[in-house]
């Protein structure tokens, strides 16, 4: 008899301590509300040390990547190209942070148009197969919101207003991280 694998929902999962939640929930809230309604130093000073943190976080990550190739050599090209490239970006962000705090905003603009096309093309196709009106409207919109993304990401509001919505992600997410600490802890 051969052993069937657990699937995903079946293995138990440990649930992260209240606390840890709480403490993540409070740092992200500071940090939207100081993007979102600081001046325009703090914020601008705040959001390059974010920057500067994603650069050395990809270098450490990259590095790991490297030393976990060579742990489980299951894919390695791939470990390999992922922590080179990983490596690379961590770098390049940390010799140049003020130009990576023009570049990346942008960047991000474009990666979303480019989700939000082959989301809504997913959704269309969906909706051909049986998936509903739903689907097809979903799509429909994904689509224009992936060209009107794409069109426009070179625009300096581009940037900046993917800044402000992070910056209100951050502090909504941290409000409902906190208010689900609080809920954890008196269950």
């Amino acid at each position: 008899m051969t052993a069937v694998p657990a699937s995903a929902t079946a293995v138990p999962t440990r649930q992260r301590p209240w606390w840890m939640t709480l403490i993540l929930g409070i740092g992200l809230f500071i940090i939207g509300a100081i993007m979102l309604w600081a001046p325009a130093k703090q914020a601008a000073n705040t959001y390059l040390l974010l920057v500067t943190m994603l650069g050395v976080y990809w270098l450490i990550w990259g590095m790991m990547e490297l030393v976990y190739m060579f742990v489980d050599h299951t894919a390695w090209g791939w470990k390999l190209f992922m922590g080179i490239v990983s490596i690379l970006a961590g770098a390049s962000i940390l010799m140049y942070p003020v130009a990576a705090a023009v570049i990346l905003p942008r960047t991000f603009v474009l990666i979303l148009g480019i989700w939000a096309l082959m989301e809504g093309i997913m959704l269309l196709f969906l909706a051909f197969r049986g998936g509903g009106l739903g689907a097809g409207l979903l799509g429909v919109i994904s689509i224009v919101l992936g060209i009107v993304l794409m069109g426009d990401y070179l625009s300096i509001g581009s940037g900046l207003a993917m800044i402000w919505a992070g910056s209100v992600i951050a502090l909504v997410g941290g409000a409902i991280m906190v208010i689900q600490a609080f809920r954890a802890r008196s269950a």
